[in-house]
């Protein structure tokens, strides 16, 4: 499994490859899709499947304005791209000279000349080339010049929705992380170092964890039952997350703080990613931090009594 992050970088048995060409942010479970077509594909026929992908996206260059939020770093969508059973992922720079290219120049020179295409995936609403001008029919009349069959994939959907990472920022955005989670196939998580507090909860309230994170993408304020997994390391607790201004102390500034719902055993981990699992309630003041605390005990008795439940579905599950 390998990762490029530009042309130079390929080495000459990149291919021949079954190769899927996208963002792909969020790597929801449509992209998934395509990603296990390109390595039945590749298996098929003794090629490596490969995914190409863009940084940074290609409408922060050529239309800042409508440029979208990110769900994953570049280096998240490739691990993510990896577990999906690809070999070989590669990030291409999208500079001014990318843009420029037509979409038989971008056939011929990057899919046929340096990645070895055989067969390229894509989906129903690709568009590729100078201004836009390609799309998945002009792909496939290529491919029948340069050497590589083309295969479209329609978009899938989740009861009456067509799953896409602009669905899935959305619900994010308005605190549906629950569902997120049934579009993404897993959970939407924050990663970051966690960095010192103002000091209140270990004295007034409960001691935290607080996040500080580069992701673009941001869970509405709110209180939410979580996940919480130290980086590069297996430990992992249950937890509380709040996401918002500690409007109770007069706080301006936006924080991510969690209570771990089982002990801290050891040194307290220094990067963590918090998977968002469940909406809990909205922020708010309360009058004193006593009565936050009473609240904030409540709410952790709403996240146990849910692990609690979801362990036993587990445990059914595996008895089944």
């Amino acid at each position: 499994m390998r990762i490029f992050r530009s042309l130079a970088e390929l080495p000459g048995d990149f291919g021949p490859c079954a190769i899927t060409i996208g963002n792909f942010d969020g790597v929801h479970i449509g992209h998934q899709q395509i990603m296990r077509r390109v390595a039945a594909i590749a298996h098929e026929h003794g090629w490596k499947a490969a995914a190409l992908t863009f940084d940074p996206h290609p409408t922060k260059l050529v239309a800042p304005a409508r440029a979208p939020r990110l769900l994953t770093t570049p280096e998240q969508r490739a691990r993510l791209l990896l577990d999906q059973g690809i070999d070989e992922v590669l990030i291409l720079p999208f500079t001014p000279e990318v843009a420029r290219l037509t979409p038989e120049e971008f056939v011929h020179e990057i899919l046929s000349g340096k990645l070895g295409a055989r067969a390229v995936l894509v989906g129903d609403n690709f568009r590729f080339g100078n201004r836009a001008a390609g799309d998945a029919l002009a792909l496939q009349e290529l491919g029948g010049k340069y050497g590589f069959s083309t295969e479209i994939i329609h978009a899938i959907s989740w009861r009456g929705r067509i799953i896409s990472s602009s669905e899935i920022r959305q619900s994010i955005e308005a605190g549906q992380v629950s569902l997120a989670c049934r579009m993404l196939g897993r959970p939407y998580a924050l990663e970051g170092r966690v960095v010192p507090g103002a000091g209140i909860g270990s004295k007034q309230t409960v001691p935290t964890l607080n996040l500080e994170t580069k992701a673009e993408v941001l869970p509405k304020t709110g209180v939410y039952i979580t996940r919480t997994h130290e980086q590069n390391s297996s430990r992992e607790w249950p937890s509380i997350t709040n996401v918002g201004y500690r409007p109770t102390f007069n706080g301006h500034g936006l924080t991510i703080e969690t209570f771990l719902l089982s002990a801290l055993e050891g040194e307290s981990p220094e990067e963590i990613s918090v998977e968002f699992l469940r909406w809990v309630r909205e922020e708010r003041k309360f009058p004193s931090p006593e009565e936050l605390k009473t609240q904030i005990l409540h709410d952790v008795g709403r996240a146990q009594a849910f692990f609690r439940r979801r362990a036993r579905k587990l445990f059914q599950i595996g008895v089944n």
